[in-house]
């Protein structure tokens, strides 16, 4: 008998807030991160992006440890992560396992000219400042695949536990704006010249943002808040950075995780889809959900609020739309107006209120990557 998953805990570090509760208070209210920035450091021309304030990020950390020497993304996923193993109370033995998400890591250490500084930059040393100062006894395990890898690490985890190789899987993802990735997004005339209007007909691109998210996944259902109950991740190998054009990838990955879970697609209540903004990933998002006949099911993006955060995206997104699903919540697709796709899709307008069991979350990223993870509500 295969082992049942769960999600037991929870957090996020985001321009709008440091933990889950400011966070859906402020989507309640309308509020964004994005805001036009002016950095020259970054970028030359003025840019829209939702970034969190260097000053807040200090002074929360700094009430957490006086340790110094960390990047200031290791200090936004310590951030987002201290909270949960503190409550979980949990022995870090080697029943324990650590995942770390990322699409960039510590891009910004490359920047340094000293060799020592630069180290920083590899993804395995980068996971392993985390896992040393949480004192994991098990080897960090990285998870970095474009824009899925938040989401993906979730599948990671309860496939761990489902193997038996672990009870519980603490993971954190994270990425922050750098000039590396706003020069790059920039460079495929990809980023919108106002804050992201995802799946709108006036949309003009992607608006990006940073974000650190934590869970613990666990066999245990204590303290639990859902289920892991499907999952599946398909590349539909169509391009480097083009998603396939009839949405074959995404449409894979969620009809295996439907499989898996043993669920028709119309139980599906509510979808926290991608959502970039950008023309080519919200039409295949459109087409890959009409293909499943979830036309209907109310779907949402959140890059309204937060840009795109890369690889956090998945698990933040995850994180809200965990909590808006316990509070019987629809979150506002911020920025949408009119439908901007070929085929009908039930975009969520206004908040609102319904009383969902079945929650879908997907992501797709360069390289053809797709991801889909089905969540049930435990009453």
């Amino acid at each position: 008998m295969t082992k049942e998953v769960f999600i037991t805990q929870t957090n996020c570090i985001t321009p709008i807030g440091f933990d889950v509760a400011t966070n859906m208070k402020n989507i309640d209210g309308g509020v964004s991160g994005i805001q036009l920035h002016q950095n020259t450091g970054l970028m030359k021309e003025s840019f829209y992006a939702s970034q969190i304030d260097d000053e807040n990020l200090n002074t929360a950390f700094a009430k957490v440890t006086a340790a110094t020497g960390f990047s200031r993304l290791e200090k936004m996923m310590i951030l987002a992560l201290d909270p949960i193993i503190k409550k979980a109370n949990l022995v870090l033995d080697d029943r324990t396992a650590f995942v770390l998400s990322t699409t960039k890591g510590n891009i910004t250490a490359l920047q340094n000219s000293a060799i020592e500084d630069n180290t920083n930059a590899y993804l395995h040393q980068f996971a392993q400042n985390i896992a040393d100062y949480f004192k994991f006894k098990t080897e960090p395990i990285v998870i970095s695949n474009a824009c899925v890898s938040g989401v993906l690490a979730i599948s990671v985890a309860k496939r761990l536990i489902e193997s038996g190789m672990y009870d519980d899987v603490f993971i954190v993802a994270g990425d922050e704006i750098s000039e590396f990735v706003l020069s790059g997004f920039n460079s495929f005339q990809a980023m919108s010249n106002l804050p992201c209007k995802p799946y709108s007909k006036n949309r003009t691109g992607v608006t990006l943002g940073e974000a650190a998210a934590a869970v613990l996944v666990s066999s245990n259902k204590e303290g639990v808040k859902v289920k892991i109950i499907g999952d599946g991740s398909i590349n539909d190998a169509n391009h480097i950075s083009g998603p396939s054009r009839t949405g074959e990838g995404l449409f894979r990955s969620i009809k295996s995780a439907l499989i898996e879970a043993n669920i028709e697609a119309a139980a599906i209540d509510y979808i926290s889809a991608h959502g970039t903004a950008t023309p080519f990933n919200d039409e295949m998002e459109a087409i890959a959900f009409n293909r499943l006949q979830l036309e209907k099911a109310p779907v949402n993006s959140l890059k309204g609020y937060y840009g795109h955060t890369l690889g956090a995206s998945g698990l933040l997104e995850t994180v809200i739309g965990i909590q808006s699903v316990l509070e019987n919540k629809l979150l506002a697709t911020m920025g949408f107006d009119e439908l901007g796709v070929s085929q009908d899709i039930n975009v969520i307008k206004e908040n609102g209120t319904k009383n969902s069991r079945y929650f879908l979350k997907t992501a797709s990223g360069f390289g053809g990557c797709n991801t889909a993870v089905l969540f049930e509500k435990i009453n």
